[in-house]
Parts: C-alpha cells; structure tokens; sequence
C-alpha cells in the first residue's frame, strides 16, 4: 500500500518572518497575507519559532486590566505581552515534521504537540513547506473506485494473496463493506486492519464467512 507523504500535501509557500521582525511588522505581515501564523526563521531560513493570533493577544489585552489581574505565575503571558519583536513572542522550540512523514506520522505529532500545523523542513533543516489539520485530512476526499481498487488489488490480492473474487469489495464515501469468505477465521482481523490502513478510509465492515475457526481459545 502506497501512503501518500507530508511532501506531497504541503503548502511550499509559507508566510515567515525574522527573529528580530517588530511586532507591527508581524500584524501586518499576517493581514497583507491573510494568514493567522508566520514561521520564525534565522538567517540560513531554518525554522525557530511560529508567531499566531494568539501569541499576539497578549498585547492588547496588557493595554486593559486583564495581566494585572493574572496570577504571579502566568509569567509567560507577561512576557509576551512586553515583547516587542517575533523572538520574544514566538511560540517555540518550531514543531516540525519531514517531507517524507506519513500523514498518520504528522497527525499522531500534531495531536501530541497540541498545534494546528507543522512546520516541514528538508534534510538540513531548513523550511520547505507547511502543512495543516486541514491539509491532511486531504486523503478523506479520495475517490471511492480507488479505494476499493487499492483494497482490491493491493491488499487482498498482493499482501494476503487472497482471491479477490471470493471478496466484495464495496466503498461508499470511505466506508467500506467486505462480503464474502475467507479459508480461515484468524485472517479477518487482519483483512480488516489492513482496510482501515488504507488512506480515505473512513470505516470498515465486514461480512465474512469461514469454513475453519482457528482463531485461539481464550
């Protein structure tokens, strides 16, 4: 099974600014762009930070009572609020991911990390790209005929070398219905994992019968 990579669903193009960006220059950069973050970089382009919406709130809400009211603890949203450049306010260390991660790679760091997006940095570290939530669930719009030709051909045929005409194969936007049989009981957890693995994949339901129930005793 082909999983398609983080390189091939990313935005190339990504808004950033310098570590040393003032930070009129940072709102202004994220309104002339239309975008709600800009990556940090240094001089050689790596990434070191990213600066959203909300690592800017801090300032405005420091012109009213809201940090005089915050505990001695929230030190972090006192600083932001007295930052003035991109270094000071950044959301850092960057949360990055290669170009040739899986989407389950990238989705599993993203919900891990908590961020929306991914920074995507080639071999020598340096920004190539951007990828979001939005972005990977990308594969959730593949086309049901391919679906069912990769489960087809790919996983009955190639992987478990089944017949693939003692299997039916039917996909209805992403979920998937297996009817049929299999020689063995054992195989159709497999049959089943190997379907969910497969990108677009939404759900999976199978009916299966077997003639020899080998499956342990508990």
């Amino acid at each position: 099974m082909r999983h398609r990579e983080v390189g091939e669903l990313m935005t190339r193009e990504v808004v950033t600014v310098p570590q040393d960006a003032a930070f009129k220059d940072i709102v202004r950069t994220l309104w002339q762009h239309q975008v709600s973050a800009v990556a940090v970089v240094d001089g050689l382009g790596r990434p070191l930070g990213v600066v959203s919406e909300r690592d800017l709130l801090p300032k405005s809400a420091a012109q009213g009572d809201f940090l005089r009211l915050l505990p001695a603890s929230e030190v972090l949203e006192r600083e932001k609020a007295e930052g003035t450049r991109a270094e000071d306010v950044m959301s850092a260390p960057a949360v990055c991911a290669g170009q040739d991660w899986t989407v389950a790679e990238a989705a599993r760091l993203m919900e891990a990390q908590g961020v929306k997006r991914l920074l995507v940095v080639d071999s020598a570290d340096t920004l190539v790209g951007i990828v979001s939530r939005r972005d990977l669930l990308k594969i959730f719009l593949r086309d049901d005929d391919a679906i069912r030709h990769e489960i087809t051909g790919d996983v009955l045929d190639g992987t478990l070398q089944q017949d693939p005409g003692a299997i039916t194969v039917n996909v209805a936007d992403g979920r998937v219905e297996l009817h049929g049989s299999v020689q063995f009981k054992s195989l159709i957890p497999v049959i089943e994992r190997l379907c969910s693995g497969v990108e677009g994949v939404v759900d999976v339901t199978e009916h299966l019968d077997y003639p020899v129930d080998d499956a342990p005793v508990p």
